[in-house]
């Protein structure tokens, strides 16, 4: 349980910088919006202002996911984790929809963003919020890839949201300063696209690590080899995994001389469960079954 433990602390650190990061920002990109008379950043601070939610959401759901296991739930917590990602992809496609659909608004009705530029700030506030926000992405996806959290990842994704919603803003700024305001709402649009794109792949993967998804076919692959390295393994017969939340349940059979005795065969699952459990880490739980093999002159072989 340290590790879980340890993916927890990460996490919490991560989304508590994240918090005041966006803190900082949205009350730095509202004073700029007001100064410069820039609806567009104004905007931009509200989007700011909603990722603190995605940084509580992150916080709540890794504390319940690390808690241990109990007797209403014999197999831990981990799946709260993906009710958090379930949380943050919405929140994603509801930031992309409103997005895209007040920019089609603003092209359907001819109402493109007019701004009365003062001085550079509103720019200036555009250009270091992307800034921020694309280091938070990386620092954010960094740590969730370390600790294998989804709702870390997703909440990666959300600064990068908030980084992609600067970039439309900057694009308004600086089309309505040469003459161009429609460049705003396009702009807006494709960022809506690929927001929404984000949010379907968290979402998907967040429904795969709750239905009992299988691991990808390298992952199940580097298991198989781990177990075929034992003495004393034969061959494996049979390999079934599954995703819980970060972690993962493996079902793995292998075949062993049917002449070992009980002891001898016990102590070969023994050493493919403790090399399995020590070398993959993610992995939370795994059930061995030894199957006999009766190994005959000829080379053939009878299963039992």
């Amino acid at each position: 349980m340290a590790a879980n433990h340890n993916a927890k602390g990460v996490a919490v650190k991560v989304s508590l910088t994240g918090i005041i990061v966006n803190t900082l920002l949205t009350v730095f990109k509202f004073v700029a919006g007001i100064a410069s008379a820039s609806g567009a950043m104004v905007s931009d601070a509200v989007h700011s202002a909603s990722d603190v939610f995605g940084g509580l959401i992150v916080i709540i759901g890794v504390r319940l996911a690390a808690k241990e296991p109990d007797h209403e739930h014999p197999y831990g917590h981990e799946r709260f984790e993906c009710v958090a990602s379930l949380i943050l992809s919405v929140a994603l496609f509801l930031t992309g929809g409103a997005i895209g659909f007040g920019a089609l608004q603003k092209i359907m009705a001819g109402t493109y963003l007019t701004f009365e530029i003062k001085g550079r700030l509103a720019a200036a506030a555009a250009i270091i919020s992307i800034l921020v926000k694309e280091a938070m992405f990386w620092y954010t996806r960094s740590n969730a890839k370390k600790v294998d959290s989804s709702a870390l990842a997703a909440e990666a994704w959300h600064h990068r949201s908030d980084a992609l919603s600067s970039v439309g803003a900057l694009i308004g700024i600086c089309g309505a300063k040469f003459g161009f305001p429609i460049l705003e709402p396009i702009a807006s649009i494709v960022i809506c696209l690929l927001i929404l794109k984000v949010a379907f792949d968290i979402f998907k993967d967040a429904i795969d690590r709750m239905v009992d998804h299988a691991c990808d076919q390298e992952l199940e692959d580097r298991l198989r080899q781990c177990a075929l390295r034992i003495p004393g393994v034969l061959s494996v017969d049979l390999l079934r995994t599954r995703v819980f939340g970060s972690k993962i349940y493996v079902d793995i059979e292998i075949s062993a001389d049917s002449a070992l005795s009980l002891s001898a065969a016990h102590a070969i699952s023994d050493a493919v469960h403790g090399t399995i459990e020590r070398e993959f880490p993610q992995v939370k739980h795994i059930m061995v079954h030894v199957n006999p093999k009766a190994l005959s002159a000829g080379g053939n072989t009878v299963r039992y």
